[in-house]
């Protein structure tokens, strides 16, 4: 069943042009000259029901402003949105009581009270019924383990708890969608593991769809399937992750290690030396010819040891970003 659809989404920003000093500010006074900044540009992609997508893309790609049209917290330029059925821009409460968004570097709970008088103002906010309330806040304060943080000022908390809170709070009247942008910005390894593992379990277990944003690789190999990136505020890529490495050649990473020492020139013609040390290498080799180069590696050098792994999923990407905005 499809959640969201997104067809030829456009967002434009005009902003002014300033020249330097106090003469630059008089003439701007009388003389303006209007810029325009695409931020997103002719977009389409669909999510179904359920499903957590990764919404990737370099800083200033558009994967924030898109968020926020998703959400109707910005009316786009053109395009059409359909989430849940709904409009977006169209603000209706039905629609609110279907979503609920998560920025990382924004709070939404108050800054000097308790988090639980927070999520009592979401209650009310989305006429949450007592019964349904007191369970919901049980249930995810015990998975999120805030349960001894609730009484404490948001502003005594630390990054990741505050995280956490803010996450619950998110959750106060179960949405059926839910947007994520980069909530674990900032956390310790720890913390984020936490806020993956909750994650994972509550999307297993109420079906949320999820559309997640975040720089950090782990947060997408670890809750999505499928990635869309975004660069210059276009689609570039919409597909499974484990479709990415293909696109981009079909590489593997071999690394080797050594009884004895060995030297570029010996172990450069068998594939892309990516790191040599004095006894160990790490090659880059196309998976069609894997087969043959280990052969021949295994044959010629003293190799007390070796491994075959895939090409780090950020460094697929990156090409992408690259590919994208063409500087590769």
């Amino acid at each position: 069943m499809e959640m969201i659809r997104v067809e030829n989404l456009k967002k434009e920003f005009s902003y002014y042009k300033k020249a330097v000093g106090m003469k630059g500010s008089l003439h701007n006074l009388f003389h303006r000259e209007t810029l325009i900044k695409e931020a997103v540009k002719d977009i389409s992609f669909s999510v179904e029901k359920g499903e957590i997508v990764g919404l990737l893309g370099p800083n200033g790609a558009g994967k924030t402003t898109t968020l926020k049209m998703l959400s109707g917290i910005l009316y786009p330029t053109s395009g059409k949105v359909s989430v849940d059925g709904f409009v977006p821009w169209e603000r209706k409460n039905e629609f609110k009581r279907r979503f609920s968004i998560v920025m990382g570097q924004k709070n939404q709970l108050w800054w000097d009270l308790p988090a639980s008088d927070s999520f009592y103002l979401n209650k009310c906010i989305f006429g949450v019924e007592d019964q349904a309330y007191i369970k919901t806040v049980e249930e995810l304060a015990e998975l999120l383990e805030v349960k001894e943080l609730m009484g404490v000022q948001v502003r005594r908390l630390s990054l990741g708890e505050r995280m956490k809170m803010e996450i619950l709070a998110a959750l106060i009247h179960r949405p059926d969608i839910l947007f994520l942008d980069e909530p674990t910005i900032g956390l310790d390894i720890v913390s984020q593991q936490k806020i993956r593992d909750f994650l994972r379990y509550y999307n297993e277990q109420k079906k949320t769809t999820i559309i997640l944003t975040s720089h950090y690789m782990r947060d997408i190999e670890e809750l999505c399937r499928r990635a869309v990136i975004i660069s210059k505020g276009q689609v570039g890529y919409d597909g499974m992750l484990s479709e990415i490495n293909h696109l981009m050649g079909d590489k593997k990473v071999l690394t080797l290690k050594f009884s004895e020492t060995v030297s570029k020139e010996q172990i450069a013609p068998f594939g892309r030396v990516r790191e040599l040390k004095e006894k160990e290498a790490v090659l880059e080799v196309p998976k069609d010819t894997l087969r043959g180069v280990m052969a021949a590696v295994l044959s010629g050098f003293p190799v007390e040891d070796f491994t075959v792994t895939e090409v780090p999923l950020e460094e697929s990407i990156s090409l992408i970003f690259r590919k994208e905005a063409g500087t590769l």
